[in-house]
């Protein structure tokens, strides 16, 4: 039995934040059930021939609903009175046109956790302000141009700050019997992770990626005396060397020759690999699990054809 066994989670997010809260939720056991626009839904299907739609929404189930569409409030309240969370990532204003804002959410349906990624919070003047993660960054004061930012620290802050506040409120639930509103906004995350120590920080020698003699690359970690004083060793080089003569020093054999030397040695060392460029398992395809989901929260044949033939789903 995994932790969130019995746990129903409605997605209604779009991208990456809240693709990757939903997915650990998913992976702890929780039945997530994608919420899909009937056009062509969520728009990482059509990124990177959907790679990274298949990595982040694995282990979920796909249902086509349009939420501007009056009819499909309705098929929301019926799946939210079979659910335990719902989770969006629209812009304050978006989410109460369509009436999902969490408030309105949590005063229908008092038991549930009503979350959502937003890029500033509820209040603000931002709060309606456009952004991506690199202008979180941008704000957060994480940036160093020219240079684009590496991984998407606000998205991913974001969606773990969002799996932390769920699995909070659900804890409470079982106490108080009551849901909870929560938010996870991407510029406090971004901020958060713009005040932690970088790499700029650290000592460059010990702790930098070296470039071997046949063109690969060894990343040492070595920023304790221990570590750095047993790669010195093997290395061949003073405790005194700066990164450009440890450079040339590594430039001197290949990786194989290297990993030989440093076999065994408890140094803090490693190979570079490249990206891992399996293809996971697909992510169910869209609006795949809609009948069977409706049907289970009462919507019978009928009225599915009914909104099927509307574009509602």
């Amino acid at each position: 039995m995994r932790p969130l066994d019995g746990v129903r989670v409605l997605d209604l997010t779009r991208l990456l934040p809240g693709a990757y809260a939903t997915l650990v939720l998913a992976d702890l056991g929780a039945d997530v059930i994608k919420i899909e626009d009937p056009r062509g839904g969520d728009g990482m299907r059509r990124t990177a021939g959907g790679l990274y739609f298949d990595r982040l929404n694995r282990n979920k189930r796909s249902v086509t609903l349009d939420l501007r569409s009056p009819d499909a409030r309705a098929v929301l309240e019926a799946l939210l009175a079979r659910s335990d969370v719902i989770l969006d990532s629209f812009r304050p204003s978006t989410a109460r046109r369509l009436g999902v804002d969490p408030p309105s959410m949590h005063a229908r349906h008092p038991r549930v956790v009503c979350a959502s990624i937003t890029g500033f919070g509820y209040g603000g003047p931002r709060a309606e302000m456009a952004a991506h993660d690199i202008n979180y960054q941008a704000l957060a004061g994480s940036l160093t141009p020219p240079d684009l930012p590496g991984p998407l620290i606000g998205d991913i802050g974001a969606a773990m700050q969002a799996v932390i506040k769920i699995l909070a409120a659900l804890f409470a639930r079982e106490r108080t019997g009551r849901g909870a509103v929560v938010d996870a906004p991407i510029f406090e995350a971004a901020r958060t992770w713009a005040m932690m120590p970088t790499i700029r920080d650290l000592p460059r020698a010990p702790y930098n990626l070296y470039q071997t003699g046949d063109g690969k690359w060894l990343a040492l970690g070595a920023l304790e005396s221990k570590f750095w004083t047993g790669f010195c060793e093997r290395a061949g080089c003073p405790t005194t060397a700066s990164a450009d003569e440890v450079a040339a020093i590594i430039r001197s054999k290949t990786l194989d020759e290297w990993q030989r030397v440093f076999d065994g040695a408890d140094v803090c060392l490693t190979p570079v690999l490249p990206p891992d460029a399996a293809q996971p398992g697909p992510a169910a395809a869209l609006g795949g699990d809609t009948d069977a989901v409706l049907e289970a929260a009462g919507i019978g044949e009928s009225e599915r054809a009914r909104l099927r033939a509307a574009g509602v789903i």
